[in-house]
């Protein structure tokens, strides 16, 4: 249940030549890099140099050991040299080298971007060729067939993460090495790796919280920003009255649908209806799964917030389906979820944590103003404090790991910067993002209509937008539209 993207398929890339030291624009290999064929996973090749930097894993010890991180990058194609656009992945835990790879996702775009300087996709600390620890399997179980209340949730998790800790730091792992400000560190080492006055950092989600953090630690070190669904330093966990909001919202384009407005005439109530059946009447159930034995399972209203939350960042992806499962709870269907549980969301009752989205939370942290606003609000919003599950409640759960209020203040800077915000962005919202970079005096706010979280191909406008800002053009349209989902594809 925690945030992040997905399982990772494997795909073979073919070593060209040995590493030699030369400057990185002319398409030559710095230090630590070897010329590779990049393959996509639907087979797209393109010729790129594969790379890594050693970073210590703690800084604040002189003693701490050194490890890899590691990078793909895709040399310009421009005719002037210009900075390196380094990408950096949400989550936190998102790889920037398999979202490179990802068939029909951002691969084009990175692609595009080469126009302006070396495109880098960088596989943070901690996650996909820089990860050096597997998975902790905490022995906590939650329990599959018995009613489980939050606190009894919460009292697991923290149990989980406190013998997770435990593990990895008897595997020799520094936990306190993985939080954003280190990261940074890394990102300004990989610029003085690549021989570069400055960078450019693209990041969506997290991966904007990161070059936020970056700005803020190394300002002299990076020449613009292109950030999407923006999370500001003390947004790791979202406000969940904004929740609600992002449900009118949805209400609203719902009701540009007429015929999806007929059957979805009030979420709020229909979402509010089917917690309480829920909570007073868990489903139990028997769950397929492939090449296994059924699980008996007893669906709980902490999952159903769970899964709406996993399931409102994009529109065009998840929403339809979520609006038909709650329709058909609410009288009293269960087609649509033994559908969506087939997939496996909650088929494994031993708590499991990775170690850099846990440690880059819980580090990250939160103000106490800002938790005790998001526990009040969460005791009458729609998903409860399920949004950032299992934050806030790993809140200051590994010791000496939080990075502190200064870390989580306003980011000011004059630094030009690039931000694209979705309308209907389940997971970062409107008023988050303008908050996160209010303190920014040189930014271009650039609102793409109906779209979600995960925007940047949702149009080849979105790819105009940011050629133009790199290239320093004035950026005239501020509003990018594109067309909604169909709320209800099913109806005749």
């Amino acid at each position: 249940m925690q945030k992040g993207l997905g399982v990772y398929s494997l795909v073979v890339i073919l070593q060209m030549a040995a590493p030699i030291v030369f400057a990185s624009h002319d398409q030559q290999m710095v230090e630590n890099e070897k010329a590779i064929v990049f393959e996509t996973m639907d087979g797209q090749t393109t010729d790129a140099f594969e790379g890594f930097i050693e970073v210590p894993e703690n800084r604040s010890k002189q003693d701490s050991r050194m490890i890899a991180v590691k990078y793909v990058r895709f040399p310009a194609t421009g005719s002037i040299s210009q900075f390196p656009i380094i990408y950096l992945s949400g989550g936190p835990g998102g790889s920037g080298i398999q979202t490179a790879r990802y068939p029909g996702f951002r691969y084009p775009l990175f692609m595009a971007l080469r126009e302006h300087g070396d495109v880098i996709a960088l596989d943070q600390r901690g996650t996909g060729a820089s990860k050096i620890v597997d998975k902790c399997r905490s022995g906590q179980q939650v329990s599959l067939t018995e009613v489980v209340t939050d606190q009894q949730l919460t009292n697991l998790y923290q149990k989980a993460a406190d013998a997770c800790v435990k593990q990895w730091t008897a595997q020799g792992v520094d936990v306190n090495g993985y939080s954003t400000l280190e990261s940074a560190r890394d990102i300004e080492d990989l610029r003085k790796h690549l021989r570069a006055d400055k960078v450019v950092l693209w990041g969506i989600s997290y991966g904007s919280h990161l070059a936020l953090a970056s700005l803020k630690e190394n300002p002299n070190s990076i020449e613009k920003l292109v950030i999407a669904s923006a999370e500001g330093l003390n947004q790791t966990v979202k406000l969940p009255g904004r929740t609600d909001t992002y449900f009118k919202r949805l209400q609203t384009a719902i009701d540009s649908q007429p015929v999806a407005a007929k059957a979805y005439p009030d979420i709020d109530a229909l979402i509010r209806r089917v917690h309480s059946q829920l909570e007073l009447n868990p489903i139990l159930m028997v769950v397929p799964v492939e090449d296994a034995e059924p699980v008996e399972f007893l669906f709980q209203r902490y999952h159903m917030q769970v899964l709406a939350s996993s399931m409102i960042a994009d529109p065009h992806r998840g929403v339809a389906v979520l609006l038909a499962l709650y329709r058909e709870l609410d009288n009293g269907g269960q087609a649509t979820l033994n559908e969506v549980l087939k997939r496996g969301y909650f088929n494994d009752a031993e708590i499991a944590f990775d170690l850099m989205p846990l440690a880059m939370d819980v580090a990250s942290g939160i103000t106490a103003e800002r938790l005790k606003l998001v526990n009040k609000q969460a005791e009458s919003s729609l998903l409860g404090l399920a949004l950032n599950f299992p934050m806030p409640q790993l809140n200051r759960q590994i010791s000496d790991l939080d990075l502190g209020d200064n870390f989580r203040q306003e980011v000011i800077s004059d630094v030009p910067t690039l931000l694209l915000t979705g309308t209907l962005d389940g997971r970062t919202y409107i008023d988050g993002q303008v908050e996160a970079t209010a303190g920014l005096s040189t930014l271009t706010h650039v609102i793409v209509e109906n779209a979600g979280h995960n925007l940047f191909m949702r149009s080849p406008q979105v790819t105009e937008v940011i050629h133009n800002f790199l290239q320093g053009d004035k950026i005239a349209a501020k509003r990018i539209r594109i067309g909604l989902p169909d709320f209800l594809p099913d109806a005749p």
